[in-house]
């Protein structure tokens, strides 16, 4: 057998035996970095270094817990130079005068989170119960939350509570003793409880009441009317955007905000339904000055038996793409 063809054979082996975790690989990478476009960086360096270290896996773990060694060391060494990504509402509390437009942070200032598609999810026909770990695992309070955890203690949480893998197998990926794990995880539980917010049981995103909530928002937008939108909110909802600094809380400041800054005259505004982070969602497009749509970006909603409580919006016309989704509409 000449080298180049035990070269392709071995390729060939490789692919079968890890391109099967390439999905569930990238919302680790995701719930690590807090960006899909860092997550596909990730997981391409990930995939490289096995390559490159194929030859010596002696096979005395799994294939699985190799990968998410190399996998996890690839995060927590690209996570040393950069600043965590956040959502406006881990910069400051909430701004009390919605009769103003909010501020846009300078590029560059601030290091946002982004959504993560709902096609990057292992499909419900191939595993359910692993979709809906991934769902719960990926929703956006708990990843914007996981963010203002230190690294380490991120990956450990994320090995040890979302992947299910045990306390020596998680010091073996690590690098550390079991004994570090266990203190770890029990320090980031202790910081998740304080960060993350409870809106009350989240509906999934295939329920009917979650649809019903998204289609009214879309149709809010699309036809500028606050008064539909008014029934769709919570009370208590919250609104925030990048890369603006401000956030809103409360519907009456969300609805004077979006109608007195945002919502424009009918026509303006297009949404197409998705899902991102196990939640309903819309890729946004705006009407320009040529009335051409162009993609603006990513909208996600935290929906609950009572209305939308939170209204996250992503200004990324990348995302739009990133998601599936052309760069301009017509009509």
């Amino acid at each position: 057998m000449t080298a180049h063809v035990r070269e392709t054979a071995d390729r060939n082996r490789f692919t079968a035996e890890t391109e099967r975790f390439r999905r569930e690989l990238l919302a680790h990478c995701y719930r690590m970095a807090g960006s899909a476009h860092d997550a596909e960086d990730l997981v391409q360096e990930t995939y490289l270094r096995a390559w490159r270290s194929y030859a010596g896996f002696e096979g005395r773990a799994s294939i699985r817990s190799w990968l998410y060694k190399i996998a996890t060391n690839v995060c927590l060494t690209a996570a040393l130079p950069r600043p965590i990504r956040v959502l406006p509402s881990g910069l400051a509390g909430p701004d009390d005068g919605p009769d103003r437009p909010p501020s846009q942070a300078a590029p560059g200032e601030v290091s946002w989170l982004e959504p993560f598609p709902a096609a990057w999810i292992t499909p419900a026909t191939e595993d359910p119960a692993a979709t809906a770990v991934a769902r719960e695992s990926l929703r956006l309070a708990l990843i914007a939350s996981l963010q203002h955890l230190p690294a380490r203690q991120r990956a450990i949480l994320i090995l040890r509570e979302v992947l299910a893998f045990s306390a020596p197998e998680t010091a073996k990926i690590l690098g550390t003793t079991t004994a570090a794990v266990k203190s770890g995880l029990q320090r980031a539980r202790a910081r998740l409880d304080e960060l993350e917010p409870q809106p009350g049981e989240l509906l999934e995103p295939t329920d009917e009441r979650a649809r019903a909530l998204l289609a009214g928002y879309i149709t809010a937008f699309e036809h500028s009317d606050a008064s539909l939108l008014e029934k769709v909110l919570r009370t208590d909802a919250t609104l925030e955007a990048t890369p603006f600094r401000n956030w809103y809380a409360g519907k009456p400041n969300c609805l004077y905000l979006l109608a007195a800054h945002v919502m424009g005259a009918p026509g303006e505004w297009r949404m197409i339904a998705t899902e991102a982070n196990g939640q309903p969602a819309a890729a946004v497009y705006h009407r320009d000055n040529d009335g051409k749509l162009q993609a603006h970006g990513i909208v996600v909603l935290t929906p609950t038996a009572t209305g939308v409580a939170r209204v996250t919006e992503f200004h990324n016309p990348a995302l739009v793409v990133l998601f599936g989704f052309p760069n301009l509409l017509t009509g």
